[in-house]
């Protein structure tokens, strides 16, 4: 099993830039791919970006592409989240997430661990 522990949320300003990080503690991370997720109040969650167990295949929402850049450092057990130019509808609470299976996906009924979550607020 296991635990990842999302960080680096915070409120920032409409075009700013935030980097969020997920680290996994309990087992080696390499033999997952890893989700980025994110829900807003009222809203489904849904998927903002994917990358593979092998990093150099990375997977992004139509809405993040360009503004986002997803990566992971496996030999510290990492997975992070570059975000700039931020919008105020980027504002949600972010997950990391994580399943066995060389590729992610888009749905989140296929992870089977998460995060508990890390707050992003983009003020306009």
């Amino acid at each position: 099993q296991v635990q990842l522990v999302e960080s680096g949320g915070g409120l920032v300003q409409a075009g700013d830039s935030l980097r969020l990080s997920c680290a996994a503690l309990g087992r080696t991370f390499s033999g997952y791919s890893a989700g980025w997720f994110r829900q807003a109040p009222g809203k489904e969650r849904e998927f903002v970006a994917g990358i593979a167990r092998i990093a150099a295949y990375t997977y992004y929402a139509d809405s993040v592409k360009g503004r986002f850049t997803i990566s992971r450092d496996n030999a510290k057990n990492t997975v992070s989240l570059q975000m700039i130019n931020l919008k105020p509808e980027d504002a949600a609470v972010y997950y990391c997430a994580a399943v066995m299976a060389l590729f992610p996906s888009e749905d989140p009924r296929q992870y089977a661990y998460w995060g508990q979550g890390t707050q992003v607020a983009v003020s306009s």
